[in-house]
């Protein structure tokens, strides 16, 4: 089945929002506490063209970890698997997103995954360009790809708040320079890393994101193969592995597809072959996801079977 009533995805995602007073804003990053908590968005394309939404879907958000799936593709595409998974592993790990426990357990500083800060911070190193700037404007042209939208942008203001706040990304980075992980000019890694994260787009566009990835590589509205099959492969093993932090095993239990959170309250979904999700809801959970988005996404898989498994 698919979703493909604009009344029914409505009444599901006025069900959800009752559940906003659960969850909390990110209050760590000043500049996302603006947010309203019972805010809830959802959009659901399709290879078709066709587009099914709710909420107010032209609310603009910025990606924040949900970014890191678009430089991890990147990378893959630049250097390859065997590079990338020098510097970064591929298991995933229960502890927090921002932890740096493993950091001193594992050899030579490795991070587990691209997923957690430390994998993610890795990842961003390896980004082409000769500057902050050129890397940016980079990792820019790639989500136009993906979404087919000529105007994307970031927001200074968050990119801002979080290039100021990040002490804990910046240790992050310095721990692994010592062992060699990374390399580079470490405050130009947090610059890029931290308007990667601004990056802005509504619940379709992210949508659209998503639907690239369902669709193995492919954006069905212009019929480019945006990347290789292989890398979509990987990076939606990531995200049903790792993509919604240390909840990863319950959201594939519950819903089973693979998503991507970002602690601004976004969500994107692949169904793959079928459809991709973009949601916002910037109540979260104690883990750091949308608590709204996952009530939701939860509803949408009892009526519609999502599940991959």
């Amino acid at each position: 089945m698919a979703c493909r009533d604009g009344q029914t995805l409505s009444a599901l995602v006025e069900k959800a929002r009752k559940l906003s007073f659960e969850g909390k804003v990110a209050n760590y990053i000043p500049a996302l506490q603006k947010e309203s908590p019972d805010h809830l968005s959802c959009a659901i394309a399709y290879p078709e063209g066709d587009c099914f939404s709710a909420g107010d879907i032209n609310k603009k958000f910025t990606l924040q970890s949900i970014s890191k799936i678009i430089t991890l593709a990147l990378v893959l595409m630049d250097y390859g698997p065997e590079r990338v998974f020098h510097r970064v592993g591929m298991e995933p790990t229960g502890d927090p997103f921002n932890s740096i426990i493993k950091l001193e357990t594992s050899s030579k500083a490795k991070p587990l995954n691209p997923m957690i800060n430390a994998g993610a911070l890795a990842v961003t190193s390896m980004i082409k360009g000769s500057s902050a700037e050129e890397k940016v404007e980079y990792i820019m042209n790639f989500v136009k790809k993906l979404t087919n939208e000529p105007e994307i942008d970031y927001c200074e203001e968050v990119a801002i708040s979080e290039f100021t706040t990040s002490f804990l990304n910046r240790s992050l980075c310095f721990y692994m320079k010592g062992d060699g992980v990374i390399h580079g000019n470490v405050e130009e890694i947090m610059e890029v890393y931290t308007k990667q994260c601004a990056i802005r787009l509504n619940c379709l566009q992210l949508a659209r994101v998503e639907l690239v990835f369902a669709m193995d590589g492919r954006n069905p509205l212009t019929d480019e193969q945006v990347m290789p099959k292989e890398v979509a492969r990987i990076c939606k093993t990531f995200m049903v592995t790792c993509g919604m932090y240390n909840a990863s095993g319950e959201f594939a239990i519950r819903i089973g597809i693979p998503a991507k959170s970002g602690v601004s309250g976004g969500i994107m979904g692949s169904v793959p072959g079928r459809m991709g999700i973009g949601i916002f809801g910037p109540a979260l959970n104690e883990v750091g996801n949308s608590h709204t988005g996952l009530k939701l996404l939860e509803l949408l898989q009892e009526k519609y079977d999502l599940s991959m498994f």
